[in-house]
């Protein structure tokens, strides 16, 4: 039972990716459009005022807002299509519509039952507007269930097909009909049980808050130490994009959830300083300061003769860790063969957030040093106070750095050029980890098929070839896959020859770390396997 739990939850946090890593851009894209309209920014560029690119910025940043506020069906559809098996496409479409049959079905419901609150004053009755239409506040709780049903109902029914004049309500128009009465009844059961839920949710937030920096000291740790188990996501998504992580009312609109927050505010240039939900956001800061800390710590322990070996891995590792907030690489680099290692980075993660919050830092830092930059800048010192999360950044980096180094040499740890075999240290080697993240996995420009897989073909054997891999799919940094005998996985072998940082195997569930270069990866794994693998 334990191990079926964790396999549906690793499940379901790979679905979770689709609509949680597109978010991101949406507010990068909020921040470049404030720029246009930025005051600061225009007293120092005075061409950039003018109605065009002021008026860029404005429809820039007001349209993507759009994202935050219909976050359930954003949700609701990327985890239909994150969790089903087959027709993925079909299950997207299948979720829209089920979601668009749940608000009115809502709708009607609690007119009928003259349930409905005056629409002119909806702010704190537990209600709210979603596409037009007046239901319970559900939020993006309301997509994960929805898109959890919608997943279960569709790989249940898709396949099934009818003979004769029946053949059109077959498939996926079949599970549009189971689905509707399930969606009316889920509906109308939610409209009773969602108040009570909502309470406990508000109870939750009321004890997170209450706990304070203790509360966050926890969610930082938890956040970092959950990643070897790929469930990390599950942590931060709902203080991210729910009540959880705060609710504020910005331009006579009300937000919830810390990211929605923020970039409801960057797209209000007339506010003051951010709002204090900020901090759960603030992840990056071990991501841009302390792990580099550490890889200086692992580089200067290095046996002389394996330094220059130690600097190739290391080097791209941090610059990506730094850039883009892409820690795994370094973090598995350290994570099987010294786990008090890792341990004590997620204390120290939490313990950084605790420190910035102490010092009421309001910078937006959820990644890399890019991120920081285009959100935090623009706004200026008096909305963010973003030097300060630098001087702890860096004041961290030296703190990572003495205590890293005085744990791998007292205990002699066999981190990164420390290895007893020279053949360990040439398996992360720079030709190796730069031919993965040049794309060399994938070279497309060849008529021969085993040179347009590059790797695929070690990769596939390895996992135990290709009739015993069932999906695969990818989030930001790791190859996801779903075998039917993990027990056939050669985990040396994808270290060695195909440039894996490392591998996790629970149940039929296998984890592949390859870094930013995983898109290429999982592309050529389909390539060799074949058109069917891509379903």
């Amino acid at each position: 039972m334990k191990d079926k739990l964790m396999n549906g939850m690793q499940r379901f946090a790979k679905a979770m990716f689709i609509p949680v890593l597109i978010l991101p851009i949406a507010g990068l894209l909020i921040a470049i459009g404030n720029l246009f309209t930025n005051a600061r920014l225009i007293e120092l560029l005075p061409f950039l005022d003018n109605p065009i690119t002021m008026g860029f910025g404005s429809i820039l940043s007001g349209s993507l807002v759009s994202i935050l506020t219909n976050l359930g069906l954003i949700f609701c559809v990327g985890i239909a299509v994150g969790l089903s098996n087959k027709k993925k496409a079909e299950a997207g479409f299948t979720a829209l519509l089920g979601f668009l049959v749940f608000i009115y079905a809502m709708n009607n419901f609690l007119s009928f039952n003259e349930m409905l609150v005056d629409p002119a004053s909806l702010q704190g009755t537990g209600q709210s507007m979603v596409l037009g239409v007046q239901v319970l506040d559900m939020g993006v709780f309301l997509g994960i269930i929805l898109g959890v049903v919608v997943a279960l109902v569709h790989n249940k029914f898709a396949e099934i097909e009818f003979d004769n004049a029946f053949q059109i309500y077959g498939g996926s128009r079949f599970v549009f009909i189971v689905l509707i009465p399930i969606v009316v009844i889920f509906a109308i059961l939610m409209s009773y049980i969602w108040p009570v839920v909502q309470s406990g949710i508000d109870a939750t937030g009321s004890f997170i808050n209450q706990t304070g920096n203790f509360g966050l000291f926890l969610y930082g740790t938890l956040e970092r130490l959950l990643i070897p188990t790929g469930l990390h996501h599950l942590v931060y998504t709902p203080f991210l994009y729910t009540s959880l992580g705060g609710v504020a009312e910005v331009g006579g609109e009300v937000f919830e959830g810390a990211r929605n927050i923020y970039f409801a505010e960057i797209a209000n240039p007339s506010g003051g300083l951010l709002n204090q939900s900020v901090i759960w956001d603030a992840r990056g800061i071990s991501k841009m300061f302390g792990l580099l800390g550490a890889c200086l710590a692992m580089y200067h322990t290095a046996k002389p003769e394996n330094k220059a070996r130690a600097k190739a891995i290391l080097i791209p590792a941090v610059f990506t860790s730094f850039v883009a907030g892409v820690t795994e690489p370094i973090e598995f680099s350290f994570m099987f063969i010294a786990p008090v290692l890792f341990v004590i980075h997620s204390v120290f993660s939490g313990f950084s957030m605790v420190v910035l919050n102490l010092l009421n830092v309001r910078a937006i830092g959820p990644n890399g040093f890019i991120d920081f930059l285009l959100y935090n800048v623009p706004l200026g010192f008096e909305r963010t106070r973003w030097p300060i999360f630098i001087l702890v950044g860096i004041a961290f980096f030296i703190i990572y750095y003495l205590t890293f180094r005085f744990l791998i040499t007292k205990f002699k740890f066999k981190t990164i050029g420390r290895e007893d075999s020279v053949q360990d240290t040439k398996l992360y080697s720079k030709k190796d980890y730069q031919a993965a993240k040049s794309g060399q996995l994938v070279e497309t420009v060849t008529g021969d098929r085993e040179a347009e897989t590059g790797s695929a073909p070690v990769i596939v054997q390895a996992l135990g070839g290709p009739e015993n891999i069932d999906t695969i799919t990818n989030c930001y940094t790791r190859l996801r896959l779903t075998l039917k005998d993990p027990a056939l996985v050669d985990e040396q072998t994808l270290r060695t020859d195909t440039g894996a940082s490392g591998v996790i195997v629970k149940d039929q569930n296998v984890q592949v770390v390859y870094g930013l270069q995983v898109n290429s990866v999982r592309r050529s794994v389909e390539k060799y396997l074949g058109p069917d693998s891509e379903e």
